[in-house]
């Protein structure tokens, strides 16, 4: 039984350095390059009384006008560019 114990322990002190040296991944990417006219839609929340979210599509302009930062928000909210 001591043998089983000592091979665990051991087990767990050669992988808690493994485990602890893979970096985490981070999704770098913004949304993606287009033209000054072009629209970035981004899934919105619903408007109150409903539970039905829509697609609201801007420039990047309008979106910073409402203080959202386009490259950001594409990568949990993006759906298209039009």
């Amino acid at each position: 039984m001591a043998l089983k114990q000592v091979l665990a322990l051991s087990l767990m002190f050669i992988a808690s350095p493994l485990a602890a040296s893979q970096p985490e991944l981070t999704p770098t990417f913004g949304a993606p390059a287009a033209g000054p006219d072009a629209r970035y839609c981004l899934r919105v929340e619903p408007v109150t009384g409903s539970r039905i979210g829509g697609i609201k599509c801007l420039t990047r302009e309008e979106w910073a006008e409402g203080d959202v930062n386009v490259d950001e928000a594409w990568a949990r909210d993006g759906v298209r560019v039009v």
